[in-house]
């Protein structure tokens, strides 16, 4: 980011600050939504980071670092969105307008359906850190900084993370191959 587009915000510069909001409302959703995993809770959670990143702005002390503040400030707003919500909620409007799917393509979505499923498996926190050194390729000191949190544990977590993910693919590939499997009719 332009640290005197950041600097001018700060100062109250409209403009400037719907620039800045612009040019971060694309990556502050994904990684709400690669965190919350909803389209829906997604848009909330980047609301609400855009809404304390003009209220907090001011208090910005390093305009340098506005990325990885609103970065900080997005996971904050997907940790408030999920503990509003409940564990799981239907999203029916994503049905809506549904097309037939190509036969080459179902095996890439039921990979990606494994593969969310398994990521919602994962802790809140180790999901964060995941998301943060995985979709947006942050490093993972850089990863630490955003979250506020030791670098160390910032490894710790993204190790266990994907030990977690790692093995919940497991099972899930396990089931899928018992599922398939010729069994009992029940007759």
């Amino acid at each position: 980011m332009d640290a005197d587009l950041v600097i001018r915000a700060q100062g109250g510069d409209r403009e400037a600050f719907e620039r800045l909001a612009t040019a971060s409302v694309g990556r502050l959703h994904a990684v709400a939504w690669s965190i919350l995993g909803d389209a829906m809770l997604a848009e909330d959670a980047t609301q609400q980071a855009l809404l304390s990143i003009w209220r907090d702005l001011p208090s910005l002390r390093d305009p340098a670092r506005f990325e990885a503040w609103s970065y900080r400030l997005v996971v904050r707003a997907c940790y408030a969105e999920r503990k509003r919500t409940p564990r799981w909620i239907p999203n029916i409007d994503a049905l809506t307008g549904v097309e037939a799917i190509a036969p080459d393509t179902v095996g890439l979505v039921d990979e990606r359906d494994r593969l969310e499923r398994g990521f919602r498996r994962l802790p809140f926190d180790q999901r964060a850190v995941v998301v943060l050194h995985n979709v947006v390729d942050l490093p993972i000191d850089r990863v630490a900084e955003v979250l506020g949190i030791p670098s160390g544990t910032a490894r710790s977590r993204l190790n266990r993370g994907m030990q977690t993910l790692r093995a919940a693919l497991a099972a899930d590939a396990r089931s899928s191959v018992l599922d398939a499997s010729p069994g009992e009719t029940g007759r």
